[in-house]
């Protein structure tokens, strides 16, 4: 590393560390919602694999749940894989499974976290759903930040399958379709999606610079704030994190006011 890079580094640092100083905590999601994007662009910019970028990225989840502890966050929900990348050509998608097991794992391991999966566990491998039933199971006790790992998610699926598991549920209770339909509510449909009793996400980041949702949690989002960063996913740093939440805190000033 050079002396422009080290100074330019300083110089994040501090700034960083100046954003945190005047950050509110009264005004920090409770909820964040990620769209790690741009692990793909991040490698090919580098000169480097698919491999290795989808490995940047994972090795960056961590440090982020640590600057979500540092600041108060209760939930925080990533999208890892979504049901479209199960599309990819499989010399990407298995060594890609692989990275998103391992992360299950570690995060499991770390004894911070506790960890939820978020999405449709029949079309994933059985040794990705093995990983996330032992990850869960392990973690349940713990009194930290909820991670919710969205495997296998996509926002439309995730609505139908609420949608058949209010209608499994009213016929084992021998509840009659013409009851089931008068009784259906924005509540009811809520409490079957995948995140349940949790609270919806206050604010959603999406990494690498496109603006779109791409289908993540469609209902739940009705009501969040948006930070789109024009900063690739492994590339991400505290300072854009800590930006992120001024920009929310400001937003809801404005909300509340």
């Amino acid at each position: 590393m050079n002396l422009r890079d080290k100074l330019r580094g300083l110089l994040v640092r501090l700034y960083a560390r100046r954003v945190e100083g005047h950050l509110d905590h009264a005004q920090v999601p409770k909820h964040i919602g990620v769209i790690m994007d741009g692990n793909r662009r991040w490698a090919k910019a580098a000169g480097s694999t698919t491999e290795h970028g989808h490995r940047a990225g994972a090795d960056k989840i961590e440090e982020f749940l640590g600057w979500c502890t540092e600041t108060d966050v209760e939930v925080v929900t990533l999208w890892l894989l979504s049901t479209d990348n199960l599309d990819r050509p499989q010399e990407e998608l298995v060594p890609l499974l692989g990275i998103i097991e391992d992360v299950v794992r570690t995060l499991a391991a770390d004894g911070r976290w506790r960890v939820h999966h978020v999405g449709t566990p029949d079309i994933l491998p059985s040794h990705v759903q093995t990983a996330l039933k032992e990850a869960e199971d392990s973690t349940a006790h713990v009194d930290g930040i909820l991670v919710n790992v969205a495997i296998g998610y996509g926002g439309r699926q995730e609505i139908a399958d609420a949608v058949r598991s209010m209608i499994v549920d009213a016929a084992e209770k021998g509840t009659s379709m013409e009851d089931l339909a008068d009784s259906v509510s924005v509540d009811l449909i809520g409490r079957h999606l995948y995140t349940g009793a949790q609270p919806d996400p206050d604010l959603v980041i999406r990494t690498s610079g496109e603006q779109r949702l791409s289908g993540f949690m469609l209902w739940q989002t009705a009501h969040a704030e948006y930070y789109f960063c024009e900063v690739f996913w492994p590339a991400f740093r505290k300072v854009d994190f800590l930006r992120a939440l001024r920009d929310y805190a400001a937003r809801h000033r404005r909300y509340g006011g």
